[in-house]
């Protein structure tokens, strides 16, 4: 699953999001929201509400080495906006999920 899922994106528009049960991960580009819903499943124990993907494209690099320009490009990266069920939740920085009292 961790092939799928590379990791969390803690950042501070990442955290406001958990308000709102969301969670932003960094998944591999050829994965589907079908295969990112079954992987944070299978993961963290939760319930997926749904699954918003974006891609990002590399960004480009110009380096100057002794009198020559190289050119190159990061690659092509994929962010994923999980929305979880209500009551459920994950502490990204323990790696535990929580689920509703039944």
């Amino acid at each position: 699953m961790w092939q799928i899922i590379r990791r969390p994106i803690i950042t501070e528009k990442a955290l406001k999001l958990q308000a709102q049960r969301q969670y932003v991960f960094e998944v591999d580009p050829r994965a589907n929201k079908i295969q990112i819903k079954q992987a944070i499943e299978q993961l963290f124990d939760v319930k997926v509400e749904s699954v918003r993907t974006v891609r990002l494209k590399g960004k480009r690099r110009v380096r100057f080495v002794r009198g020559h320009r190289i050119e190159g490009r990061l690659p092509l990266r994929k962010k994923a906006y999980v929305t979880l069920k209500e009551g459920y939740h994950i502490d990204l920085v323990e790696g535990e999920a929580t689920q509703p009292e039944q």
